[in-house]
């Protein structure tokens, strides 16, 4: 198995995904692609339609033509690999499959997602049943969307779309932000042991319903103790913090201590087992990740990181999101939200990558977007508070 892997879901459910259409799904629903557990089988456990699947399966095809189920990410985001899973489906999987994947704005319904602008991710492939089958990605853009494309019908368990999250920041102006928030670009680089589950459900949104859907340690036989960290969506002053024990209750940690890069914001402190914890931090430096230590192991099952980006975190987010966003989606942004001209929006947005501030002005001047209206793109893409 490949290193995206490693990277967050995209499309899990518990991120907040969903399979909004599928064109079939006479045996088994398209829900079940993207549940966060792996799939179990349970041999002669006939329904109305026959053998029941954790998965999604259609009927056999008797006419020309393919199957597909449409996904939208809990989290947009640069998909670097998919896994097609076809754990169980034996007899009865896909020969192959492809992905196509779309950036669209706000809450488009399924007709729109339909005439959107699709790009393919995974050509045509061959898939091997009762496997999990990874695919590569090698497309660097910000998609909301992907469509699971299998030929000619049969059978998916689950479908995961790995990447990192490229987070909208125009969302961010007015309001608290979590800024370890996996929906927001957190992820965990680092932690000393997931032996019962991942430290990434440590920044899932919502509350945890049981203990697996937090972070869990193997006991600890020796002095050391259990630590995780996290690159927050980008740097910024840290004001509160959350620590979530709940549902963790032989085994919460005793203690924990927050630091942030080399500074520490939270001393030694302890905590109490099935609890939400809450905490200030007095004002300091801003930061670009945090490590949380727990003594001496254990799990939680939510961290929560409150406070604001500095204005380096802020333009870098929005570069980011800009650049990564398909040539059509970031004119179609630069002339509704920002008021350009078609033909000058499309050229700003030509001109990207931008590598800074500097880097958008130049792109700016070339297209002849001067005053207020060059203003207000820097306002909406590097959160210029002077241009607003």
């Amino acid at each position: 198995m490949t290193d995206f892997v490693d990277l967050p879901d995209l499309a899990v459910r518990s991120l907040g995904g969903s399979v909004v259409a599928a064109n079939d799904e006479f045996f088994a629903e398209r829900e079940n692609l993207i549940k966060p557990e792996a799939p179990v089988f349970t041999p002669h456990t006939f329904g109305h339609k026959g053998q029941v699947y954790d998965g999604w399966e259609t009927r056999r095809r008797r006419e020309p033509g393919h199957d597909w189920a449409i996904v939208r990410l809990g989290a947009p985001g640069i998909i670097r690999g998919v896994v097609v899973d076809t754990s169980f489906f034996t007899g009865n999987f896909p020969e192959h499959c492809s992905v196509d994947a779309a950036s669209v704005e706000g809450y488009p319904s399924v007709e729109e997602l339909l005439d959107a602008e699709w790009v393919e991710i995974v050509p045509k492939s061959a898939l091997r049943g009762d496997t999990r089958n990874p695919f590569p990605v090698a497309v660097d853009q910000c998609f909301t969307h992907v469509r699971l494309n299998i030929y000619p019908d049969g059978g998916v368990a689950r479908l995961r779309v790995h990447g990192e999250v490229v987070a909208d920041p125009r969302w961010w102006s007015g309001t608290p932000l979590d800024l370890a928030a996996l929906e927001n670009g957190g992820v965990v680089v680092g932690c000393s042991n997931m032996f019962y589950s991942s430290p990434n459900n440590l920044l899932l949104p919502g509350t945890a319903r049981v203990m697996g859907e937090g972070w869990e340690t193997a006991r600890r036989r020796d002095d050391a103790n259990d630590w995780v960290t996290v690159r927050l969506a980008e740097e910024g002053v840290v004001r509160q913090v959350e620590i979530d024990t709940t549902h963790f209750k032989g085994n919460a940690p005793g203690w924990f201590r927050l630091t942030g890069d080399d500074r520490e914001l939270i001393p030694h402190t302890r905590l109490q087992p099935d609890t939400r914890h809450r905490f200030r931090v007095p004002p300091g430096p801003a930061v670009r990740r945090v490590r949380v230590d727990v003594y001496p192991d254990g799990g939680f099952a939510r961290l929560r990181v409150y406070g604001h980006l500095s204005p380096a975190g802020r333009e870098r987010a929005g570069l980011r999101w800009y650049n990564a966003l398909p040539a059509g989606r970031a004119a179609t942004i630069l002339a509704t939200e920002a008021g350009l001209p078609a033909e000058a929006a499309a050229h700003v947005a030509s001109r990207r990558p931008v590598p800074d501030a500097a880097g958008l002005d130049a792109a700016l001047a070339a297209a002849g977007v001067t005053g207020d209206a060059a203003a207000a793109v820097r306002h909406l893409i590097l959160g210029d508070r002077d241009a607003s």
